[in-house]
């Protein structure tokens, strides 16, 4: 589904006058995430992880457990995806895509950069095996489910990492950070585009 149709959806969703700037349909990256917000904020939801893959490293999280917020298992298959103290904007921004169980449904993350703000995305249910009008479905869908002002951003980059070339980084004015990335087969272009849309001038 070309981000260009995310992008016609996006300027549906925006407020008057704002300008979208740039659009990635993009994942967090696999790895130790920031720390949950406090339970107070947030209701709970599903730890991180999905399968059978997800379950066991969260069986094996508490006999493992590394610095704030890392697992190690996650730490040595992936690295680190984002830091950030509960409540930060990276912990609340994680925490914003993570499925509410029992919900099974898979929903794409959208990243898009404004002339005001930086904005997280949940497009429509995914099918495996989609049609033209499931993917039409899909992108009409699509609802903004976090935001931060451009101000909160210190900066974003895109660069190497040793499971994905592809892999977007981006700061926290607050001192946290989180990183997204897209499958190898797909072009990194979107998410450059992202960081130079972030980047201060």
């Amino acid at each position: 589904m070309a981000d260009t149709s995310y992008q016609q959806r996006l300027t549906e969703l925006v407020e008057p006058g704002e300008r979208v700037l740039a659009v990635a349909k993009a994942r967090i990256a696999q790895g130790a995430l920031p720390q949950d917000p406090p339970v107070e904020e947030h209701p709970a939801s599903s730890s991180g992880g999905g399968g059978v893959s997800g379950a066991l490293l969260n069986l094996l999280s508490p006999l493992f457990s590394f610095a704030a917020g890392d697992r190690l298992v996650d730490r040595i298959a992936y690295g680190i995806a984002g830091r950030g103290a509960p409540g930060s904007s990276a912990s609340t921004l994680q925490h914003s895509r993570r499925p509410v169980p029992p919900t099974i449904t898979v929903e794409a993350t959208i990243l898009a950069v404004t002339d005001r703000r930086l904005l997280v995305c949940a497009s429509g249910p995914l099918k495996l095996w989609s049609s033209s009008a499931d993917d039409e479905r899909a992108v009409a869908e699509t609802r903004i489910v976090w935001s931060t002002p451009r101000a909160a951003v210190a900066g974003a980059r895109v660069g190497w990492h040793r499971l994905n070339p592809k892999r977007l980084r981006i700061d926290f004015a607050d001192g946290s950070w989180l990183a997204f990335t897209v499958p190898i087969a797909e072009p990194g272009k979107p998410l450059r585009e992202i960081a130079a849309a972030l980047t201060p001038r």
